[in-house]
C-alpha cells in the first residue's frame, strides 16, 4: 500500500484585487505557473497566478500583511483566477478526507505567525469570489522564520525521502506558515 503524506510549508504574501461587480472575467495581471509532482504514485497538480510585491501600474512596493491583505479575512492564494490544486488519489489533510478531485484553495492570515489553508470545493472561479459554504476543509498553519525573500510568489512540491511531501509556498520575507501532514487514506 503507498502511503501518500503531503505537509503544507507555506512562506508567503499575497496579492488581493477586487473582484468585477458586472459579473465579467478580468483580464490577468501576473504571470501564471503550474506545480506538477508525483508524490507515492499520486500526482499533483497547482495552477496559480504569480503576483509580485511591487504594484504592477505604478512599481511601488506595497504592504501586504496587514495592508494589501488584511489579517483575518478571507484571500486567494495567487492571483487572477483562483488558485487550482489537483489530486489524482484521496487525500487526508489534517484528519479530513478529501477525495481525488479537483478543488480552489485560499488562504486565512491571521497575522505573521499562523494561518488556515482552505480547500474550496468551488472550481473555475475569479479567485476574489469566495463561498464559505463551499468549504471542504480547514487546516491550521503555524508560523516558521524564513532566510531570503522571493519577489514573486511561488509554489513548490517537494517529495520527503520519508514519503509524502511538502507544498511550499514562497513570497517576500515575513515568515513561513507550516500546516499538518496530508496522508493517503487506508485502503
Amino acid at each position: 500500500m503507498n502511503k501518500l503524506s503531503v505537509s503544507i510549508a507555506a512562506i508567503f504574501l499575497l496579492s488581493w484585487q477586487p473582484s468585477p461587480s458586472n459579473g465579467q472575467q478580468r483580464a490577468r495581471v501576473s504571470p501564471h505557473d503550474t506545480t506538477n509532482a508525483t508524490i507515492d504514485g499520486g500526482e499533483i497538480k497547482i495552477v496559480y497566478g504569480r503576483p509580485y510585491t511591487k504594484d504592477p501600474k505604478t512599481g511601488a512596493k506595497r504592504k501586504i500583511w496587514g495592508g494589501l491583505v488584511p489579517f483575518d479575512k478571507v484571500w486567494r492564494l495567487g492571483a487572477d483566477e483562483a488558485t487550482l490544486f489537483t489530486t489524482t488519489q484521496p487525500l487526508e489533510l489534517g484528519g479530513k478526507s478529501i477525495p481525488a478531485g479537483s478543488y480552489t484553495l485560499f488562504m486565512l492570515p491571521h497575522d505573521e505567525k499562523s494561518a488556515t489553508l482552505i480547500v474550496n470545493k468551488q472550481i473555475g472561479q475569479w479567485g476574489t469570489k469566495y463561498d464559505e459554504k463551499q468549504d471542504f476543509a480547514r487546516v491550521d498553519m503555524k508560523g516558521e522564520p524564513v532566510s531570503s525573500a522571493a519577489d514573486q510568489l511561488a509554489i513548490a512540491v517537494d517529495s520527503n525521502p520519508s514519503g509524502g511531501g511538502t507544498i511550499k509556498v514562497t513570497w517576500e520575507i515575513l515568515g513561513g506558515f507550516q500546516g499538518p501532514k496530508i496522508n493517503q487514506p487506508p485502503r
